[in-house]
């Protein structure tokens, strides 16, 4: 029984971690997704001068929703699991 309860204590405090990451990326998406945006642009860039055609990056308010909305999506995602788990 003691075996059973630390597994599940670790799973919780597993489940509890990848939520304070989702909603770390929700807090903090706006300097995540300028910083990822930069290193796209520069990216993109290179490969241009190198003769290779590829995408143009996407707009600033596209990255900050992409960003946000995946932070929210893992927040949600481990908050249905802890659910699961205490039931």
């Amino acid at each position: 029984m003691r075996i059973k309860l630390v597994g599940k204590a670790m799973d919780m405090g597993m489940e509890v971690a990848r939520l304070v990451i989702g909603l770390a990326i929700a807090f903090f998406y706006r300097p995540i997704a300028d910083f990822m945006l930069e290193q796209e642009t520069s990216l993109v860039v290179l490969f241009r001068q190198r003769g290779l055609t590829v995408p143009s990056v996407p707009r600033r308010s596209t990255v900050h929703n992409l960003y946000f909305f995946t932070g929210i999506g893992i927040a949600l995602f481990e908050v249905v699991r802890i659910w699961l788990l205490t039931r």
